[in-house]
């Protein structure tokens, strides 16, 4: 069987989808399954490679090139005509925010993961905010605004977040992943060049009360049987880790199972679960949470392509709850192929 595993993408994390991609073919070549590499440059060319049937060493021999040989441009009826079942391995903007899904479902083909609508609400922190206070689920305070609101309101809404929060504040883009964009502020002046920051990358933003707390996470498998991993903790040593702390110089640790009383370890599962049913999540995803030092849960949010880089939660919750990557990528695709057959089955009505 054939795998067609989509990377890279325009989306600033774009570096940390070819790592991913390259974990995720490793996977695949174990089960022996062959694969289709279509990589997306940073300007948004799509070249398919020369099929994968054995390691690849180097991530770095992920970045292709119309140079290379064996390498041309995507041809989309050919794609189209083989039906291989679709990997999108992308973080990010047009990655893991719909588009991409959109796409794949207008040419009718298989593909992992979240569908349209749980993978563009589950990346619009504002709208996935939405539902999960619909699915009342505890979360912290937070601002809301647009650009234009910012260049015609800034003072009025420096004053709301002022006058509803507490420094610091985290000020985030609305759609970015990774800590991209992402500042922590403890005063006006920071607040502002935080906003402008993030603007960069987003046209909405999210300002959100800071909290001194332990950050958890569960890792989420499954279509309509929804699986939960352990919990995991993130060991800091930092307040906030950037993306280069993340996945430069690796600063971030894990520990897994998170050393939690098993009533909180418990509630942060339930919370994850309505989580996911709250987008109506499918295939994978990873829940992100803070737990304070009185146990009180709070939500943060829900990554619908979470990494699969060697610094990754997701594969390693659950290889510590008892499935190695390995049969995870498996699963993952007989979980991407029974959704598709289901579609069809009702699209035959």
């Amino acid at each position: 069987m054939k795998v067609t595993v989509l990377y890279g993408g325009q989306s600033a994390e774009h570096d940390i989808s070819i790592l991913s991609a390259h974990n995720i073919i490793s996977s695949l070549i174990r089960s022996e399954y062959q694969v289709d590499p279509v990589y997306i440059t940073r300007e948004g060319s799509w070249l398919k490679g020369k099929e994968i049937n054995d390691f690849i060493e180097d991530s770095n021999e992920l970045k292709l090139s119309l140079e290379d040989d064996n390498v041309s441009p995507i041809d989309i009826n050919q794609l189209v005509e083989e039906k291989n079942i679709v990997f999108p391995a992308l973080h990010g903007p047009n990655g893991e925010d719909g588009t991409i899904q959109g796409f794949l479902e207008v040419l009718n083909l298989p593909y992992v993961g979240c569908g349209v609508a749980a993978s563009a609400n589950g990346m619009d922190k504002i709208v996935s905010k939405q539902l999960f206070s619909q699915a009342d689920l505890p979360q912290l305070p937070y601002v809301a605004f647009t650009e234009h609101d910012w260049k015609h309101e800034q003072q009025e809404l420096i004053q709301q977040c002022e006058g509803s929060l507490l420094y610091p504040l985290f000020v985030k883009p609305a759609n970015m992943g990774s800590s991209v964009g992402i500042s922590r502020v403890e005063n006006e002046a920071e607040l502002i060049n935080a906003v402008d920051e993030a603007l960069k990358y987003d046209r909405r933003i999210v300002v959100e009360q800071g909290i001194t707390a332990d950050e958890c996470e569960v890792a989420v498998l499954g279509n309509s049987d929804i699986n939960l991993s352990v919990v995991g903790r993130l060991v800091k040593t930092s307040e906030f880790y950037d993306y280069d702390e993340k996945y430069i110089n690796n600063q971030v640790e894990m520990e897994i199972p998170a050393n939690l009383a098993p009533e909180v370890a418990t509630r942060i599962q339930e919370y994850a679960h309505r989580a996911y049913k709250a987008i109506d999540g499918a295939g994978l995803a990873r829940v992100d949470f803070f737990v304070t030092s009185n146990n009180d849960i709070y939500i943060n949010e829900i990554n619908t392509m979470p990494g699969f880089t060697e610094f990754s939660m997701y594969p390693v919750l659950w290889q510590e709850t008892g499935i190695n990557e390995r049969d995870l990528i498996e699963e993952l695709i007989q979980l991407g192929l029974r959704r598709y057959e289901t579609k069809q089955g009702f699209e035959a009505e």
